[in-house]
C-alpha cells in the first residue's frame, strides 16, 4: 500500500477510541501518561475524539526526569495550554532529594529507570487506578507481551504470566484494592501507523523529530546528543551534525540518527527503508537483553 494515499486504517482509530471510552466507564481515576513524544500526542488526539464535544475527562501526568529535551518540554506546555488540559508534573529530582531514588553515576548514568519510583509515588498520591500509555507491541518484545488492560499489583509490579485473556475485545477492568491497570490504546498500531495518523490528522510534534543541526558526539556506534547531563570523557569529541530523533525520551538514553528528513513525508520514507528498529535508538534498552522486561516488572511504564 502506498503510505501517502490517505488510507490510514481507521479501524485502528475506532479500536483506540473504544478503549478510551472503556477506561472512562470502568475506572474511577484514570490518567494519561504524557511525555511529549509522538505516541502520547497521538493518545491526546484520540482522547479528544473519544469524548468530543466534551472535554477529556482525565488529567495528564508527566514524570519529568529533569534531563528532557527542552523542545519537548516547550511543546508539552504549549499543547496543554492550547487544549485547556489538566497536567500534573512530578519530578525525579524530588524522589532523589527524598532519598527514595538513587542517582546513577558513571559514564552511562541515566535517570530513565528512576522514573518508575516517581510514577509509583504519583499513582499513590493521586490514587490513580488506570494509567493510559502509548506503548505499542511492535516496539519491543517485552511490550509485545502486554495486554491492552495490563494489571499491576499493589507494588506496581507486572507479571507477564498473570495477564488476563482479552477475547472478542472484552476488556476486564476489575481490580483488587491497591492494584492498578496500565492501558495501551495504540497497542496494535505500528510505528508507521502512528506517523501516518500524525500526517493525516496534521498533528504538531516537537521539532526534534525532524532533521536539524545539533551538537552531538559518537559513542558505542551511536550518535548521542551533547548535554551537560551526560558524562563524557576527553576522547568523545563534540561536533555539529544534521540529525533527528526517531523516538524521544530522556536525553541520556535517546540516540539521534543522521537524517535530512525535514518534513513528515520524508520521515515516513526514511523509516520504511531503515535497517534498525525504532527502539534501536534507545540507549537504555541496550543495557541487557531483557532490559525493558526487567524495568516493567518493577513498575516501569
Amino acid at each position: 500500500m502506498n503510505v501517502f494515499n490517505g488510507q490510514f486504517p481507521r479501524e485502528l482509530e475506532d479500536e483506540s477510541i473504544y478503549i478510551m471510552r472503556e477506561v472512562a466507564a470502568q475506572f474511577e481515576k484514570p490518567v494519561l501518561l504524557f511525555s511529549g513524544g509522538k505516541d502520547s500526542i497521538t493518545l491526546v488526539r484520540l482522547a479528544e475524539k473519544a469524548f468530543y464535544p466534551g472535554k477529556i475527562p482525565f488529567p495528564l501526568l508527566h514524570v519529568d526526569t529533569g534531563h528532557n529535551f527542552p523542545e519537548t518540554i516547550a511543546f508539552r506546555d504549549a499543547l496543554v495550554e492550547e487544549l485547556g488540559l489538566e497536567l500534573h508534573v512530578r519530578y525525579v529530582q524530588d524522589s532523589i532529594d527524598k532519598k527514595i531514588a538513587v542517582e546513577e553515576s558513571g559514564k552511562y548514568a541515566s535517570r530513565n529507570a528512576l522514573q518508575t519510583v516517581t510514577l509509583l509515588a504519583a499513582i499513590e498520591e493521586f490514587k490513580f487506578d488506570a494509567c493510559i500509555g502509548g506503548a505499542r507491541r511492535d516496539e519491543e518484545k517485552a511490550r509485545a507481551k502486554e495486554r491492552v488492560f495490563s494489571v499491576r499489583d499493589d507494588f506496581g509490579q507486572w507479571d507477564a504470566k498473570k495477564q488476563r485473556p482479552e477475547l472478542f475485545d472484552m476488556l476486564n477492568g476489575r481490580i483488587n484494592v491497591g492494584e492498578n491497570v496500565r492501558v495501551f490504546p495504540i497497542s496494535n498500531w505500528t510505528e508507521i501507523d502512528v506517523w501516518n495518523y500524525i500526517r493525516e490528522e496534521k498533528l504538531e510534534i516537537p521539532s526534534i523529530y525532524y532533521a536539524h543541526e545539533r551538537e552531538v558526539f559518537q559513542r558505542d556506534g551511536m550518535i548521542w546528543p551533547n548535554s551537560t547531563f551526560i558524562n563524557k570523557d576527553e576522547s568523545e569529541k563534540i561536533e555539529t551534525r544534521t540529525v533527528r530523533f526517531r523516538t524521544v525520551g530522556d536525553m541520556t538514553c535517546t540516540a539521534a540518527v543522521e537524517s535530512d528528513a525535514d518534513r513528515i513525508e520524508r520521515v515516513i520514507e526514511e523509516i520504511l527503508s531503515a535497517t534498525i528498529s525504532e527502539r534501536g535508538a534507545r540507549i537504555d534498552d541496550k543495557r541487557s537483553e531483557a532490559a525493558m522486561e526487567k524495568r516493567k516488572q518493577y513498575g516501569y511504564f
